[in-house]
């Protein structure tokens, strides 16, 4: 009996799968994860078996969810191939109860989609996230194929096909050294281009020192993007876009519920699953010593109960005391653990990008509120 109850109050969580582990038919300068196939040295290649696949899908969807969600990402998961998404949905559906709610996200740079795959994804209503970094000449200067050709083009053409088979996708900009200054042509290249579903996403990543790497941003080069974006679509877009950070500000105005991992005050809202059945907490924090155990071997009742992930989770309140006094601290709660442990690898630290929310935040928030009241 006890069993059965703890069962039924078992928490909420997704997944974040990798069936390709960081492999990737591109070579992006600025990819936080291709480092990650240092973790699996005993094999060149890295592709998840059947057998981990059934053992993920099974076990996950004997969990009482509200809603069953599956991430797939890399590396670059199309590289799986038509034949492993169709096995995916065929044992959804062997191992999904009646009335079972499944959502699917895909996370490609879309060289890779073709007719039948594009088809597949509509068919299932996988929702497809697109890397696109703006207009051409901004996009090739860091997403290029392993022979360093550009790829832009190909990108375009795997919208194309997404768009023609009706799958609903949305744009994943990386604001990285090159392209934060240029915020209005990425915006207006997006919209012109009819994409109106837009996530910005801050490249931040430190070298064994703690110091950024050249390709990333600081807070307030992050603060002044954010700003121009914001003044382009509460101008001319605000009913039209949709920029998920947004969103995600106004959802935790209007009901207190953050949508977004950042905003939230802990860190245990989903588990990374390599390629391998491997299980960690984050994405950001696929290393050796947070290794949670093994799909084959543990179960998810462990894994939620491990202390190892408990303790991850609760490290997202160990912030700055600044923090404390921040009119925001809502909407930030010390900000990702991956901004802040940078230096001695301490969630003390404040954020590297705390002065760029401070600015949006100050230069945004009566609009947000006033958008709040309207709604």
């Amino acid at each position: 009996m006890g069993k059965r109850i703890l069962f039924r109050i078992m928490k909420e969580f997704s997944l974040l799968i990798k069936p390709s582990s960081a492999d990737c038919n591109m070579n992006c300068h600025y990819c936080y994860y291709l480092e990650k196939s240092s973790l699996y040295p005993e094999n060149n290649i890295h592709r998840m078996t059947k057998s981990t696949l059934e053992r993920i899908v099974s076990s996950y969807m004997r969990t009482p969810q509200p809603c069953y969600t599956f991430g797939w990402q890399g590396g670059e998961p199309t590289i799986m191939g038509l034949d492993f998404f169709k096995t995916v949905v065929e044992l959804q559906r062997r191992y999904g109860k009646p009335g079972s709610l499944v959502l699917n996200g895909l996370q490609t740079n879309a060289t890779l989609i073709d007719e039948k795959l594009a088809k597949h994804l509509a068919e299932y209503k996988f929702l497809v996230g697109v890397s696109l970094d703006g207009p051409e000449y901004i996009h090739n200067h860091y997403r290029k194929l392993l022979n360093g050709q550009g790829t832009f083009k190909r990108v375009m053409e795997g919208i194309e096909t997404l768009r023609k088979n009706n799958v609903e996708f949305n744009i994943l900009v990386l604001v990285n050294d090159f392209n934060v200054t240029k915020a209005e042509q990425i915006y207006r290249f997006l919209v012109k281009n009819g994409f109106y579903y837009h996530q910005y996403i801050p490249c931040v990543e430190f070298d064994s020192k703690g110091n950024l790497k050249p390709y990333s941003i600081n807070g307030d080069q992050w603060g002044n993007f954010l700003i121009q974006i914001f003044d382009l679509w509460y101008t001319w877009d605000m009913y039209k876009v949709s920029i998920r950070f947004f969103d995600s500000i106004l959802n935790k105005l209007v009901n207190g519920k953050e949508t977004i991992c950042p905003m939230g005050n802990e860190c245990n809202h989903y588990f990374v699953v390599e390629y391998n059945g491997d299980i960690y907490p984050c994405d950001f924090y696929v290393q050796r010593n947070l290794k949670l155990g093994n799909i084959l071997t543990h179960s998810f009742e462990e894994l939620l109960n491990s202390p190892l992930f408990k303790n991850f989770g609760k490290s997202k309140l160990e912030f700055n005391n600044q923090c404390s006094k921040c009119d925001y601290l809502e909407l930030c709660f010390g900000d990702c653990l991956k901004y802040r442990n940078f230096k001695n690898k301490s969630s003390k630290n404040l954020s590297l990008l705390c002065s760029g929310w401070k600015m949006f935040f100050n230069h945004s928030i009566y609009y947000f509120k006033k958008i709040t009241q309207q709604l």
